[in-house]
């Protein structure tokens, strides 16, 4: 007799799935797992043989084989070894052999039988949902199962409680979905002293979720402002939290405390590695511009970034995906972020300030803003100058608003935007900000009046713009003309769009 199990292997955020066959035969006793399966696979037949054992059961003295079907799919991960152990359950007839066929089942057992979280609850459940099947899985996981849709989720504390429904003895109940509250407090733009323009082109940034790169001496608040952006984004919408709940999920993130409601905010240190920023190794994990999808992700200290790992970031920036392609994987991960970087000017961070600057000013200066690639540099829609906070700011500074203010005004210009794109899609993906709006899109809804397209076309010749560093004064454009409620982008809107578009140095 073979027993089945129904379990998913994960690539990226979709599943495969993977029928756990379990046969017991006559032979010299042993127990084989095959299939692929990795160290953390192979190894699940000491956690299930105890954990059976904690509940009364003992194996058989008979040649057990697990096989891992498809067998030419790598298997990793702990979360076979409840279906390994359920299979097991049901070739013994400690289960009726039809109890599991309508489940997905995935959970890691403990030596004492209790089921641990596991990564990946979510995109299983979806699966499950799709194939009209029920999800079994670890209590702890429960709350995350059920954001997938109305299917049937098993989510027991241990073994003997999920037997025990079988038997009839105990009915599961299905677990409820939370969602996580959203902080009361946090950074507030009122902390921020002085740098006005700074504070115009965060607004800027966030209603129209723009890249933007901020340039200044040390000391000028650049990382302030940055730790601030989340504060005034509007909250996730109930699809852009299933997918960033999807990459928490398979990175193993998912907040035991609900459904995140809050846009994520990723600061790495600039000594990240590539696979570490854009996602990959062994395992092919999503890295941190995945984990920042629909949020920000902050690069501080820009320049001092590994160069490889930057411009790895060149292609997840244009396309709104991180593809990773290894030998034994090849995976797509989103990736709609919005970059927010910062640098000082050169390497010792006072270029403007002649009593301070370095011996070789301006060469620094070059050779330090040259570590930055000029593609990497375009994909940049807003660059705007931090200079040091006058002394009067921060001893009598003026009274600053709130981020609640700030917030109301953002959320009003992407209700805007919201019903600007409703029907709209571009390059197979929704168009949710203008920052996402391209091609023909592009220049439908921000194509400037006479005085504006004549400015811009003379600007560009001037500073020499690429085709996309103009497509991008567009989307800037546009954003500043919907803040001011504007139908038609006017000559002042490109003006302020083209400010924010540093003309790079040249050696």
């Amino acid at each position: 007799m073979v027993a089945h199990v129904t379990t998913v292997a994960f690539q990226g955020v979709e599943t495969r799935p993977v029928d756990v066959q379990v046969q017991l035969a006559g032979g010299l006793p042993s127990f084989a797992i095959v299939g692929l399966p990795d160290k953390a696979v192979a190894e699940s037949k000491e956690r299930v043989r105890a954990a059976l054992t904690a509940i009364g059961l003992a194996l058989p003295p008979k040649r057990i084989t697990i096989n891992l079907s498809p067998a030419d799919l790598q298997k990793e991960g702990s979360h076979y070894d409840l279906p390994i152990a359920l299979g097991l359950m049901s070739a013994m007839e400690v289960l009726p052999s039809d109890a599991l066929e309508g489940f997905v089942v995935l959970g890691e057992l403990g030596l004492d039988s209790r089921l641990a979280p596991v990564a990946g609850v979510l995109p299983a459940a979806m699966a499950a949902m799709q194939e009209e099947r029920g999800l079994i899985c670890p209590a702890a996981c429960g709350p995350e199962a059920v954001w997938a849709g109305d299917l049937e989720v098993l989510a027991p504390g241990d073994l003997l409680t999920l037997v025990n429904h079988f038997k009839g003895r105990f009915a599961l109940a299905r677990p409820d979905g939370v969602l996580a509250d959203r902080p009361e407090t946090g950074p507030d733009m009122a902390d921020i002293k002085g740098q006005e323009t700074a504070k115009r082109a965060l607004e800027i940034a966030a209603s129209g979720g723009h890249n933007m790169l901020m340039i200044g001496p040390p000391g000028a608040g650049k990382s302030m402002l940055a730790e601030r952006l989340p504060g005034i984004l509007p909250p996730l919408q109930p699809a852009e939290a299933l997918e960033l709940s999807l990459v928490q999920s398979v990175a193993g993130l998912f907040s035991e405390q609900g459904l995140a409601v809050q846009r994520p905010y990723r600061n790495p240190h600039h000594s990240v590695s590539t696979p570490a920023l854009v996602g990959g190794g062994q395992r092919a994990k999503p890295g941190e511009v995945s984990l920042a999808h629909n949020g920000v992700l902050f690069l501080d200290e820009l320049p001092e970034f590994n160069r490889q790992a930057l411009e790895a970031l060149r292609q997840p920036l244009e396309s709104a995906k991180a593809v990773v392609a290894r030998a034994n994987a090849h995976v797509t991960y989103p990736a709609r972020v919005q970059l927010v970087a910062a640098m000082n000017p050169c390497r010792c961070g006072h270029l403007d300030d002649p009593e301070m600057a370095c011996s070789r000013a301006p060469k620094c200066a070059l050779d330090y803003q040259a570590k930055i690639s000029g593609p990497l540099f375009d994909r940049i829609d807003i660059h705007v100058d931090v200079p040091a906070v006058n002394p009067l700011d921060l001893s009598a500074p003026p009274p600053s608003e709130p981020s609640a203010a700030v917030a109301a005004r953002v959320e009003a210009v992407r209700a805007r935007q919201t019903e600007r794109y409703a029907r709209a899609a571009g390059n197979g993906r929704p168009i949710r900000t203008n920052a996402d709006a391209d091609g023909t899109l592009l220049e439908e809804v921000a194509a400037p009046d006479v005085a504006g397209r004549a400015f811009l076309t003379d600007a560009a010749a001037k500073l020499k713009l690429t085709a996309r560093g103009y497509h991008r004064v567009l989307r800037v454009a546009r954003t500043i003309a919907d803040m001011e409620g504007a139908d038609t982008v006017g000559r002042p809107h490109v003006a302020e769009a083209l400010s924010y578009r540093r003309v790079r140095p040249s050696s």
